[in-house]
């Protein structure tokens, strides 16, 4: 992880604005007047990188950044650095190198600044919180994402295809859709796949892991679609009963439907701030987003955002048109 270079700083003596020094009666005043000074100044912003800073001496320590020669250089990908402590770090991405190991959970990282943010993991610092919505943030990055959900903000855009995003992670992944790369590989059989999730989901058919349970037994299932099949099995067991008629096999199952009485949605999409009633609906809707496609149909391996696209499309095509 890249850090910002500060000058060295060499500890002073206290002076007044002409230069003269001052007497220990005076520093508190001196002290007082600076401090109001910097709050008067505002924020500074950087036309570069968009970052801000409240004082004028914060901003101009980092504009140093942009400016100094960056003469230190990566052997193995020709990254440029303004000095040798950021290309030694640099540098561990490329030998592996984690020497910073977390004492709770014995994860290792590549820098202290890093290993410091995890440890709010353990600690459950959030330091940093959104002034809109009061959620609370361990990584001040995380907050600025976050708050674009307020602002509407998506500043990376696919060149292909014109679709904004808030944050460049989800534009690299969109990308795929693409460029049809597929980095993540299943080691049992070679198989690849766009999306990190997609490799789970399918891995769980070599694993025999079974992830989908029903709450009305003890039955599990490699994958939502199965489950899907077996719950009319229960479909006459339905003590939990709804003022508009309706009853459902658990009392969960009720406490869901009820959201189409209440027009509780307290699932929100982190792209755009749309809201949904249930999980698997935000699920579904934010693989708009990320382009990924999970469902892959089993005769002619093209692959689907949502379920159902994938049924209608082996009812279509592969079962003669049949209904």
């Amino acid at each position: 992880m890249e850090t910002e270079e500060e000058p060295c700083r060499i500890q002073e003596e206290e002076t007044d604005e002409d230069g003269n020094a001052v007497s220990s009666k005076t520093k508190e005043t001196l002290r007082q007047k600076q401090a109001r000074r910097a709050r008067d100044e505002g924020s500074f912003s950087c036309s570069k990188c968009r970052k801000t800073y409240k004082s004028k001496r914060s901003f101009n320590i980092h504009m140093k950044i942009h400016t100094r020669k960056k003469s230190h250089t990566c052997t193995q990908c020709g990254k440029d650095f303004t000095c040798k402590a950021n290309l030694t770090i640099h540098m561990r991405i490329h030998t592996g190198e984690r020497p910073f190991t977390c004492t709770q959970c014995r994860k290792s990282f590549a820098d202290k600044g890093t290993l410091k943010l995890h440890m709010r993991v353990h600690t459950g610092e959030t330091p940093y919180t959104c002034t809109q919505c009061g959620k609370g943030f361990a990584d001040r990055g995380n907050l600025t994402v976050h708050m674009r959900i307020h602002t509407g903000e998506k500043p990376y855009t696919c060149t292909q295809c014109g679709m904004g995003y808030s944050d460049k992670g989800n534009l690299n992944v969109h990308m795929r859709v693409h460029t049809g790369e597929k980095p993540f590989s299943c080691t049992e059989c070679g198989k690849s796949f766009t999306h990190k999730n997609s490799l789970k989901y399918h891995q769980l058919t070599h694993s025999g892991v079974k992830l989908f349970s029903c709450d009305q037994c003890d039955k599990a299932f490699r994958n939502a679609a199965y489950l899907k099949r077996h719950l009319p099995v229960h479909a006459d067991v339905k003590p939990h009963l709804c003022f508009c008629g309706k009853s459902y096999g658990s009392m969960d199952k009720l406490k869901r439907h009820q959201r189409v009485h209440t027009g509780e949605k307290p699932y929100t999409c982190s792209y755009c701030a749309k809201s949904f009633a249930y999980s698997e609906s935000l699920k579904g809707h934010e693989r708009i987003h990320t382009g990924e496609k999970p469902y892959e149909c089993s005769s002619c391996k093209k692959s689907f955002t949502f379920l159902k696209s994938l049924e209608y499309h082996q009812k279509v095509h592969h079962s003669g048109g049949k209904n």
